[in-house]
């Protein structure tokens, strides 16, 4: 006996929802130098503003909030000294781990979260610019909760063809390695998540965009502080809806723009309005919020006719929160003080930086033999986030989201903290940078699959 189809809806909340946002632009003559290849160590202009937004939910005026920041930042250089900000700010707000998320766009073109020193130019003005973060980020967060409104936020998902691989053989027939940029063989995870916020008028409030996608626009030829792609894809969206957009990073590690590691702000802005507009498709193609298409029956015309209509439905004012460790082996490295003294010895500029980045992250992890990641998790109604301070690769959401075919997953890189890659295990036999890069050894990314899949499901009950 044939059944009628599935009605067609989003993965939906409804509660109280907040959102703020702030500027949180570095001065000019900021240390700025994310690549090894750079031959300038400070920003001499700004391309678009960086800023920092917060997002609040919860059920009811009573209950506890989640919070959410998106912010334009790249990474943090230890990961110490996002532990110290984090404590911070949790004592401040009285707030638990678990319901908090600190999320990094990953703009490869901003001041570098990292504290000062002395022998790099421009980093006297860091402390007092990441005080500016940490203020900007209490004020979003009081200024979201204290403007907070009735509001659904739903799901939908699209395509967006802005990434694209990033590990190509190298073409030199001598050199045994993979390099890191665009490689036409291979096809990359073009999902894109879109929500939307929308107030009981039906009025959008704000949306959110999840891609994947690394924002390496701007390379060692750009003097600028930027947001990269992201600074367009925000203005072409909040043109066209007259609401804020959020953006959350993906699970970026293997992705990245085609045409890429270049000076001129436009190529950045021209990539932000691709996926601007791939967004804007995906909100186009939404059924108004609190509402489902359900199939109402035949209607006997030149044909027999399907009729779908809307129905209103009542989106879920579910929340939880997770947060679980998953505990990684790290590989046999130097220690610090080891990597340290390889640095003071090094005369290449390019190599220099890596072992700097090296140290930094040695002395965040310990000289143990594992290290605890943090995985966090959250239900929002009938969608799941999910997120590390690892930089994933793509095949991990992919995987995520064919186990979990029926909830809307948002996957994310780079929340609370920065620590190294999350390759695949078969990577760890080739000459790559994200395996060289990376403290983990060989089976993190499965290990993270593992914990991820497990917090999933013990979400959905």
């Amino acid at each position: 006996m044939n059944q009628h189809p599935p009605a067609r809806r989003h993965g939906s909340f409804t509660g109280r929802i907040g959102i703020a946002r702030e500027d949180i632009t570095p001065p000019v003559g900021v240390y700025s130098r994310n690549w090894g290849a750079a031959k300038q160590d400070t920003a001499d202009s700004i391309h678009r503003p960086l800023t920092l937004t917060a997002l609040t939910l919860a059920p009811s005026s009573a209950a506890d909030p989640l919070v959410l920041i998106d912010a334009d930042l790249g990474w943090w250089r230890p990961l110490d000294l996002f532990h110290r900000f984090q404590k911070r700010l949790l004592e401040e707000l009285s707030l638990e781990s678990s319901r908090f998320i600190f999320a990094l766009s990953h703009t490869h073109a901003a001041a570098p979260l990292m504290e000062p020193d002395p022998s790099l130019p421009g980093s006297e003005l860091l402390s007092p610019w990441l005080e500016r973060v940490y203020q900007a980020t209490i004020s979003t967060i009081e200024q979201a909760l204290a403007g907070a409104e009735v509001a659904t936020l739903d799901w939908h998902a699209g395509r967006c063809g802005l990434a694209s691989v990033r590990d190509l053989p190298d073409p030199d027939p001598e050199a045994d390695r993979i390099i890191c940029g665009f490689n036409p063989s291979a096809e990359a995870d073009d999902t894109l998540l879109v929500g939307r916020i929308t107030d009981p008028s039906g009025t959008t409030r704000a949306t959110i965009v999840n891609y994947a996608c690394h924002p390496t626009t701007l390379a060692w030829e750009n003097t600028s502080i930027s947001p990269d792609y992201i600074g367009a894809m925000r203005e072409t969206i909040q043109e066209a809806t007259g609401a804020t957009a959020l953006f959350l990073q993906g699970m970026s590690g293997d992705v990245a723009p085609r045409h890429q590691y270049v000076g001129d702000v436009e190529v950045a802005d021209r990539h932000g309005r691709q996926l601007g507009f791939a967004a804007l498709s995906v909100l186009e193609d939404m059924e108004p919020a609190g509402s489902q298409l359900l199939f109402d029956g035949v209607v006997e015309s030149g044909a027999p006719l399907a009729n779908w209509r809307h129905e209103s439905t009542e989106p879920s004012p579910e929340l939880q929160a997770v947060e679980v460790a998953a505990e990684l082996e790290l590989k046999d490295w130097p220690t610090a003080d080891e990597l340290e003294q390889q640095r003071m010895a090094c005369d290449d500029r390019a190599l220099e930086e890596r072992l700097r980045r090296r140290r930094d992250i040695r002395r965040s992890l310990g000289d143990g033999t594992s290290f605890p990641l943090a995985v966090h998790a959250w239900k929002i109604g009938d969608a799941v986030l999910v997120g590390c301070g690892g930089e994933a690769y793509s095949q991990l959401q992919q995987e995520l989201r064919n186990r979990f075919p029926d909830v809307s997953l948002i996957c994310m890189n780079l929340i609370n903290g920065s620590v190294g890659y999350l390759p695949p295990a078969d990577l760890y036999d080739l000459d790559i940078y994200p395996v060289w890069q990376t403290p983990f050894a060989r089976g993190c990314l499965e290990r993270i699959s593992d914990t991820m899949t497990g917090a999933i499901e013990a979400l959905q009950g």
